[in-house]
C-alpha cells in the first residue's frame, strides 16, 4: 500500500498547541502565575506527548515499510489506546502485549476495549515476564508468541531516542514563555525531551505517577542514547504519586474535581490530576520563587 511520508497528511494533528492561563489564588497569592500547555488539544485521539512521542515512531516504520506496529502496556495504559488509535488512522495493524495474564479471558476494560474496537491485537503475559522484555532474547520470544515477529517495535510509552526528538519541539514551543515546564511522567521519555527543548535559563520539572524512583536513570539513559549524554535543566518531584499508578484516591479525586469546577478545565486523573496537585503543593510550600510563571503540561483528557 502507498502511504504519503508526511504524518501532517496522514493524521492531521494541529500544533502548537494552546496556551492557558489560569487565575487561581493558590498561585497567584506566593506571586507565581499558571498556565496551561493544552497539548490534549493536539490531536483528538493521539493527544499530548502520546502523538508528540508516536510521530517520529510512526513516520520510521512507514518509510521502513512496516505494515504492523508493536508495543506494550498495562490494563490502563494511555500509550497503548494512542497506538490503537494510530493504526486504525493509518490503516496499519497494531498488537498490544498487556502486562498481567490474569486479564486473559476476562471482560476488557474500557481502555483495552477501546484498543480491540480500534483493531488492536491484544496479547496478555505474566507480569515476570513482561518485566523481563529488555533482555532482547525475552523480547524476540514475546514477540514470537505474540505473532508480531518483524513488527515495528514500540517501546512501552513511546519512549525512545525517536520520541525524545518529538517532544524536544515540544520544549521550542515554550521559548521565551515560561521559567518552569512541568509535566507528569511515566517512563521519563516526555520529560527527557523536553528538557532538551527548552532554552538556555528554563527548566523542566517531573511528576513521577509511579512509585519506585527509577525514573532518573531511565531519564540519563534515554538522553544518552539520543543525545549522548545530559541535555538541558530537569529536575524530579518525587513523593506525587499517590500511592501507584491509576490510584486515584478520595483527596485527589476531590482535589481535581474542585480544580475542574474552578477553571472550567476536564482533569484527567491518573497524570493531570497528580501533576496539578503536586504544583499546587509546591507553591503552597515555597518551591516557586515569587515572580516564577509555570507551566503545566496537560498531556491527556479524561
Amino acid at each position: 500500500m502507498n502511504r504519503p511520508a508526511n504524518l501532517d497528511v496522514l493524521l492531521q494533528p494541529r500544533p502548537p498547541s494552546p496556551l492557558q492561563e489560569i487565575h487561581d489564588e493558590r498561585f497567584e497569592r506566593h506571586g507565581v502565575r499558571l498556565l496551561l500547555k493544552r497539548d490534549d488539544l493536539v490531536h483528538p485521539e493521539l493527544p499530548g506527548n502520546k502523538w508528540r512521542k508516536l510521530a517520529p515512531n510512526l513516520r520510521a516504520a512507514l518509510e521502513a515499510g512496516h505494515d504492523r506496529l508493536v508495543t506494550f502496556g498495562g490494563a490502563y495504559s494511555n500509550h497503548l489506546r494512542a497506538t490503537a488509535a494510530a493504526g486504525r488512522l493509518l490503516g496499519i495493524g497494531t498488537v498490544g502485549i498487556v502486562r498481567g495474564d490474569e486479564l486473559a479471558g476476562r471482560p476488557l476494560n474500557d481502555s483495552l476495549a477501546r484498543c480491540a474496537a480500534d483493531g488492536m491485537r491484544l496479547h496478555f503475559v505474566s507480569r515476570s515476564r513482561y518485566r523481563a522484555k529488555a533482555d532482547p532474547r525475552a523480547l524476540a520470544a514475546l514477540l514470537d508468541e505474540a505473532g508480531a515477529g518483524g513488527a515495528y517495535v514500540v517501546p512501552e510509552g513511546g519512549s525512545n531516542a525517536l520520541a525524545l526528538a518529538g517532544c524536544a519541539e515540544l520544549g521550542r514551543e515554550l521559548h521565551g514563555v515560561t521559567d518552569v515546564a512541568a509535566v507528569a511522567c511515566g517512563t521519563g521519555g516526555t520529560l527527557a525531551g523536553l528538557a532538551a527543548g527548552l532554552a538556555p535559563g528554563q527548566r523542566a520539572l517531573g511528576v513521577p505517577v509511579l512509585a519506585g524512583g527509577f525514573l532518573s536513570a531511565e531519564i540519563r539513559s534515554l538522553q544518552t542514547e539520543a543525545y549522548g549524554g545530559p541535555v538541558g535543566a530537569w529536575s524530579l518531584a518525587e513523593d506525587f504519586h499517590h500511592g501507584g499508578y491509576a490510584r486515584v484516591p478520595e483527596a485527589l479525586e476531590s482535589f481535581a474535581a474542585d480544580f475542574a469546577a474552578r477553571h472550567g478545565f476536564p482533569v484527567e486523573r491518573i497524570y493531570v490530576a497528580k501533576l496539578l496537585w503536586a504544583l499546587t503543593t509546591l507553591t503552597r510550600t515555597s518551591a516557586f520563587t515569587p515572580g516564577t510563571t509555570v507551566t503545566a503540561i496537560i498531556t491527556g483528557r479524561p
